[in-house]
């Protein structure tokens, strides 16, 4: 597995200043946590952004660091992201923080120091777009949803 060192500033409101961490050898993602002076209760379909007390430098255009919903959170709770999955582009080193929504029926309370996300390292691409009159054929064509077929 390919390493990509990143710098790490903890910012004021940080005072536990606990690097992201990967919680088994296995785990793809870091779990972010939420650094909060006071507590944060989501009602059900309410949305708040949640600050994470941390600041990164990724290693140049080819990364990018990308926040998914912790699946015990979601599954458990209905806490997730409300953009489905955040970017932190290379460019880009103010404070990370979590746009949360609560998709349950019922309130959530988010608490200093609570694991609220996992952030991802990833190599990107950029797209180097050639116009063209007709794309090459494939088995599937422009089939689109659920046009393979179901369960």
């Amino acid at each position: 597995m390919e390493t990509a060192n990143i710098n790490i500033k903890f910012l004021e409101n940080n005072k536990e200043k606990q690097i992201p961490f990967y919680a088994t050898d296995g785990s793809a993602g870091m779990d972010m946590k939420a650094c909060l002076e006071n507590d944060v209760t989501l009602k059900p379909l309410e949305r708040a952004l949640i600050p994470t007390g941390i600041a990164i430098s990724l290693p140049g255009p080819k990364y990018g660091a990308f926040l998914f919903a912790r699946s015990g959170l979601a599954s458990k709770h209905g806490i997730t992201l409300a953009n489905c999955v955040g970017v932190v582009d290379s460019d880009y080193t103010g404070e990370i923080k979590v746009a949360l929504v609560n998709l349950s029926n019922e309130e959530y309370t988010i608490t200093n120091g609570e694991r609220i996300a996992q952030m991802v390292i990833m190599e990107v691409a950029k797209a180097n777009f050639t116009v063209c009159e007709e794309l090459e054929k494939t088995e599937r064509g422009d089939g689109g949803f659920g046009s393979t077929g179901s369960f």
